[in-house]
């Protein structure tokens, strides 16, 4: 079976909430699929944004790609709104000085929607 990156718009991914937003680098920058391209925050933190798939899936595989990340949480729900969130992955991340943050996290799978 072929893998999917089911966190594309193309995909029907959808950024449905960002506490942070910038006009050259909107959150939607993080699902449209070009590396070239990225969302930025305000340097406050914490930041947080839900990415809605509008159907359940099977999550094999996260990749992260950040700068000064300190710790990275995420929550999932199964609900068919953005509510009930339980935590799911919790990561404190290597300071890399101005170094991109790749992470790399394999998880069992389980089914999310939001």
């Amino acid at each position: 079976m072929r893998k999917v990156d089911l966190c594309l718009s193309t995909e029907g991914a959808e950024v449905i909430l960002a506490t942070s937003s910038d006009e050259k680098h909107p959150p939607e920058n993080m699902i449209d699929g070009n590396l070239e391209t990225f969302w930025t925050t305000t340097g406050m933190f914490p930041q947080e944004f839900i990415v809605c798939f509008h159907k359940h899936v099977r999550i094999e595989r996260l990749v992260i790609q950040s700068y000064f990340v300190r710790t990275l949480r995420i929550e999932k729900s199964t609900s068919k709104e953005p509510v009930d969130f339980e935590q799911w992955i919790e990561r404190d991340l290597v300071h890399t000085e101005g170094q991109l943050q790749n992470e790399e996290i394999m998880v069992g799978g389980p089914h999310l929607t939001s």
